[in-house]
């Protein structure tokens, strides 16, 4: 089978990539994925700040598993000096590749300069790239927004400083900052910086179902597409098929599994609180009445959720 694309020398077999997402691809999230057909996982982005202080909620963030790889580790700071020292402590960890993120567009992110703040300083884009390319033996990569707001779409500028300075593979949301997840996606801008770099491109934004994996592809020239928010309760997008078309029994079988793997991972009491903002998008679209909606999310203990998930599921409105 041949590569969909390569990242440095690193083979990606996959069109198809489930985004780096803060509070949702942790491990037991991305290996589902993984195993229905994502090419590559990203980690949870994780702060410079607390790679250098060693945080302890930082060990779970970086947890991954064998079959996860190429597993990609995902950094924020507005500190050069920091954020190389933070890529060389996690190189010790054996991840395939170091990806700045200039895309979150959250204040305490952005607002001071991190995240999508980086696209209003290109200069220290390129100082970043420029170390973490020269000091690190495996490849860096980036994922960016458009730019800052429309007034400021420097996009173009700031992918050719990526590549220039030893980027090997940058991802683009097709939104500004200001936008944060609201509005269209530009693809037009996606398909500009494809055609402006020799590294692959991923894409990303309103990516919601199975077609439109290809049309962005083919729309961009993109190399593979990002898909966030909408693999969210719907995992099976990339073994090709949208939610309508996966069974109930499928679904309960997924949802079950997921909740074990939570709780494995987190223990079992944090493990059924943190899947509920899975399980919610689980069963968004089951109809069941409001009281049955939450039931489900308040169960108190895995054994209740699952009681309830087998009783409604004798029940039409759990098809």
């Amino acid at each position: 089978m041949e590569p969909t694309f390569h990242i440095g020398n690193l083979p990606v077999y996959g069109e198809a990539i489930l985004s780096p997402m803060d509070g949702f691809s942790d491990l037991p999230f991305r290996a589902m994925a993984r195993r229905l057909g994502s090419a590559m996982s990203y980690t949870e982005f994780v702060n410079a700040i607390d790679v250098v202080n060693v945080h302890p909620a930082l060990e779970r963030r970086l947890t991954y598993s064998q079959g996860e790889r190429p597993i990609t580790f995902q950094l924020f700071d507005d500190d050069p000096a920091r954020l190389l020292e933070a890529a060389l402590r996690l190189r010790e960890r054996n991840p395939d590749i170091i990806d700045v993120n200039m895309g979150c567009s959250a204040k305490t992110v952005a607002g001071r300069g991190a995240g999508a703040g980086l696209l209003r300083q290109p200069a220290k884009v390129a100082q970043i790239f420029s170390s973490l390319s020269r000091e690190l033996d495996i490849p860096v990569t980036g994922k960016m927004r458009l730019g800052w707001d429309e007034d400021n779409l420097n996009y173009l500028e700031i992918a050719r400083i990526v590549q220039d300075n030893g980027g090997q593979l940058l991802a683009v949301h097709g939104r500004t900052k200001k936008q944060a997840y609201k509005g269209e996606a530009n693809w037009e801008a996606i398909a500009e910086v494809k055609a402006a770099l020799s590294i692959p491109v991923i894409g990303n934004g309103d990516v919601r179902s199975v077609a439109d994996i290809a049309r962005m592809r083919r729309f961009t020239g993109c190399d593979a597409v990002m898909i966030g928010r909408a693999a969210i309760g719907n995992p099976w997008i990339f073994a090709g098929l949208d939610r309508e078309d996966v069974p109930a029994e499928q679904v309960r079988e997924t949802m079950l599994a997921h909740l074990d793997a939570m709780l494995d991972f987190y223990g079992a009491e944090r493990g059924l609180v943190l899947f509920r903002k899975h399980a919610s998008r689980y069963i968004s679209p089951f109809r069941l009445s409001t009281e049955q909606r939450q039931q489900l999310l308040t169960s108190e203990t895995p054994g209740d959720f699952t009681a309830l998930v087998d009783a409604f599921a004798d029940e039409p409105v759990f098809a």
